[in-house]
């Protein structure tokens, strides 16, 4: 037994003799007493805090004998004097209270000493190694009594330690945060001597500090300092400390330590409104959350205050949908006034991403924003926050969603409903800037999508708004007016004559949608949705046609066109709907060129045939080739007419007399399709403007619209009015006869079946042509199903079409002969 007590008190009598050695020489220069043997329990090695005296004379720690002795009754043995090893005939305890009076006086004044020179030692001037060995004292009788942290605080050492988080030693300011820890632990009112001053705002810098040491001991004090109420809102009044923390919570690369504590320091923090507030500014949504679901009705319109103020990542925006949404939508139901402009504020924020607004419309939002838009009266909500339900409406069209099958109520009514649509028309007319700029949005966001835009338009006629929607792009209202221009955009290709009658019979707007369309700051989605308006309008508008001349409108348009196949004008993402719509307005000008002298003058003047075969060119943009070729098609059924025909010379006298001076003289320069002088210029001549290249190479096109554009335009070289056999040689020498042919058998489109139908029959025309192409089985089955499948103008051509190739024989008349 002996053994076992000697075995198990030996590392703390080692631990007292090391320690006891190496403060001896600390003890002497700090002036303190001695201890004495006789105040060390022989068994713990410590000073004793209770002495009692055995039988054999002998003192040790009330604690300690009493174990020792259970030990010997344990192991069956009689008890015994664990120092002289003699039996004892009693275990009685006889307190030694003259020695523990003794003690305890040493001890108080040793302690008073040390606490003394502990003050000396954290004072201005001490050295590293005394601080360190005063800061280890304060934790040591701290950790030995709770009630010496009363005595410390008595002592004013707090304040000392504190002024120690700034010293220029790391192992000074890592102790000392470590010290007041300690000092702190389980003990509100030093916490409150530790918070005074700037103490708190300087642990709270220690969390950025590079030395992860520091970090972990500043996060450690501020948790302990976070469990006191109190504080919580000091510590939250440091700039950055929550964001600091919040980082801290979701580090990846932090001491799972530092990380845990981190975050228990937040849950204490969340006691605190203002710190709540702060969380969620972070990114820490959820207590925030939390509090706007089980809160008091004060603190939960609070914090739907506090949400509507928030600027929220959409992954957020997704989470609070999630959490939140459906009750702040019944605050809209049923709330009152006040928490209702909260709630709106909030649903604003959130509606503003796709996937949060489609969570908000399953939680039933769109009935209660709708009441509120169009409910009037003394239940009516101001206008202001009338202008924020019409945000959010406008939100949350703007997401996508299925609206056509969304019921608003027990009556089968959707947002597209036509009584809706009037009302949204009727807000539109008669409310402010503000409310008609995100009702105007609510329309633009319904007519975007194929299965609402009908049924927008349907309610728009049948309203007669059409001629109010236009009149808003005099607007100097910017948004207003971008939003009316993108909503007139959307319902053009379904309104379109309706929209043109419009323009023309108001005064302004045309005019203002030139002006837009002609800015020079950039490219804008307002002026992408200007021009695109006008290109939907009927082309055979010839009054729309003449007013855009008459507004000098085609003269603007060919100066963009220039500009930005010359890279004067750089755009975004609006550059080619700005320049489809720009090349469409202005192929509408080649279809009124039929004998009107003075539009033909100005195509001249402009060069504009050059400039439809430049966009030819323009590559990945299909609708752009498409309508320059449909643009060069109109402009070269023209060339026949312009073509200068050389006039024959008056003959001489000797040709008059002498029959064998008749011949007439050889014209050089002609153009061999059109027999006269051409230029692409003048004459708007394919051959001359190097433009049957080009077309040529459309026909392999993989959009078949551009194919058929580019087929009709070359099919104006063999049009009648035209030298056809020249025609089909120029084809020849820009290799076009083999692509026209593949276009027949590709067989894409009835069109372009129609197309290479008429232009193979042209073409066969030629004896050379038709004889090598006869032994062609392909095309021959395929003017064959042309000629079985056809309609009935197309029948009639392939039969001419088989006849060249002898496939049909010459007397074959299966058809009445009727103009082709």
């Amino acid at each position: 037994m002996a053994e076992s007590w000697d075995g198990s008190y030996d590392s703390n009598r080692r631990s007292y003799d090391a320690s006891r050695h190496s403060d001896e020489s600390y003890h002497e220069k700090l002036h303190i007493e001695p201890i004495y043997e006789s105040f060390v329990c022989p068994l713990t090695k410590q000073v004793m805090q209770d002495p009692v005296t055995i039988e054999s004379g002998q003192t040790f720690e009330k604690e300690a004998i009493e174990k020792w002795f259970k030990e010997c009754k344990d192991n069956g043995r009689r008890a015994v004097c664990p120092l002289t090893l003699k039996e004892l005939s009693s275990t009685d305890l006889n307190p030694s209270i003259a020695l523990r009076h003794t003690i305890e006086e040493w001890t108080q004044r040793n302690e008073a000493a040390q606490l003394d020179n502990a003050c000396r030692s954290l004072g201005p001037g001490a050295s590293e190694g005394d601080i360190l060995q005063a800061l280890d004292y304060v934790v040591n009788i701290c950790k030995k009594s709770r009630s010496n942290k009363h005595v410390v605080r008595n002592a004013e050492l707090i304040p000392m330690i504190a002024d120690m988080l700034k010293s220029s030693s790391r192992k000074v300011r890592c102790k000392a945060l470590q010290t007041l820890c300690v000092v702190v632990e389980d003990n509100d009112d030093n916490k409150e001597v530790m918070a005074s001053g700037d103490t708190v705002r300087t642990i709270v810098k220690f969390l950025s500090h590079d030395h992860s040491q520091e970090r972990e001991e500043a996060v450690s004090l501020l948790h302990e300092l976070s469990k006191s109420e109190s504080l919580c809102e000091k510590i939250g009044g440091v700039n950055g400390a929550i964001l600091i923390l919040v980082g801290l919570s979701s580090s990846k690369s932090e001491n799972v330590l530092t990380v845990e504590k981190a975050e228990k320091t937040l849950e204490n923090l969340e006691k605190n409104e203002k710190n709540v507030r702060q969380m969620a500014e972070s990114g820490r949504l959820k207590p925030l959350l939390t509090l706007l679901l089980e809160g008091s009705p004060e603190t939960q319109l609070s914090m739907a205050e506090c949400l509507g103020d928030l600027v929220l990542s959409n992954d957020v925006k997704i989470f609070v949908a999630q959490t939140a949404g459906s009750a702040l939508v019944d605050v809209m139901k049923c709330g009152s006034k006040q928490a209702r402009e909260a709630a709106l504020k909030a649903l604003n924020q959130i509606s503003s991403h796709e996937a949060s607004a489609k969570i908000l419309i399953q939680a039933g939002i769109l009935p209660p924003l709708l009441k509120d838009l169009f409910t009037v009266g003394i239940n009516q909500l101001p206008m202001r926050l009338k202008e924020v339900s019409a945000t959010v409406l406008a939100n949350i069209v703007a997401s996508g969603a299925c609206f056509e099958s969304t019921l608003l109520d027990q009556g089968q009514q959707t947002l597209v409903s036509e009584d809706i649509v009037h009302n949204l028309l009727h807000l539109i007319s008669n409310t402010g800037p503000a409310i008609e700029c995100q009702l105007l949005q609510v329309l633009v966001g319904l007519t975007s999508s194929s299965t609402t835009v009908l049924k927008i338009v349907s309610a728009i006629k049948s309203s007669g708004a059409t001629i109010s929607l236009i009149q808003f792009i005099e607007t100097p209202h910017r948004d207003i007016r971008m939003a009316s221009i993108k909503l007139l955009h959307n319902i053009s290709p379904f309104m379109g004559q309706e929209l043109s009658d419009a323009l023309q019979g108001t005064a302004g707007q045309l005019g203002c949608l030139i002006r837009v369309i002609s800015e020079n700051n950039g490219i804008t989605e307002e002026q992408a949705a200007a021009i695109g308006l006008l290109a939907e309008l009927p082309e055979g508008d010839s009054g729309l046609t003449r007013r855009l001349l008459a507004e000098e409108a085609f003269s603007i348009i060919i100066s963009k066109v220039m500009k930005i196949r010359h890279g004067c004008i750089r755009g975004g993402r609006f550059v080619t709907p700005y320049l489809e719509g720009l090349v469409r307005v202005l192929s509408r000008f080649t279809f009124l060129l039929e004998n009107e002298t003075e539009l033909i003058a100005l195509a001249q003047e402009q060069n504009l045939a050059a400039l439809f075969v430049d966009l030819l060119q323009t590559n990945g943009i299909d609708k752009v080739q498409m309508v320059s070729a449909l643009a060069l098609e109109n402009l070269s059924k023209q060339s026949k007419h312009l073509t200068k025909v050389p006039e024959p010379p008056e003959p001489g006298f000797c040709a008059s007399v002498f029959p064998c001076f008749s011949k007439q003289p050889v014209v050089t320069g002609l153009c061999q399709v059109h027999r006269g002088r051409c230029s692409i210029k003048e004459s708007f001549c394919l051959l001359e403007g190097k433009a049957v290249e080009k077309l040529v190479a459309c026909l392999d096109h993989n959009n078949e619209k551009v194919v058929e554009a580019a087929l009709a335009a070359l099919c104006t070289l063999l049009d009648d009015g035209v030298d056809i056999e020249q025609g089909v040689l120029v084809l020849c020498e820009a290799e076009g006869i083999k692509p026209i042919l593949e276009v027949l058998l590709e067989n894409r489109t009835d069109v372009l079946r129609q197309q290479a139908v008429w232009a193979v029959e042209r073409i066969l025309r030629t004896e050379d042509i038709a004889y090598e192409i006869s032994g062609d089985q392909n095309v021959g089955t395929a003017l064959v199903e042309a000629f079985r499948h056809g309609d009935y103008r197309t029948r009639q051509i392939a039969e001419r079409a088989l006849k060249h190739v002898d496939k049909l024989p010459n007397f074959s008349a299966i058809f009445p002969k009727v103009g082709i």
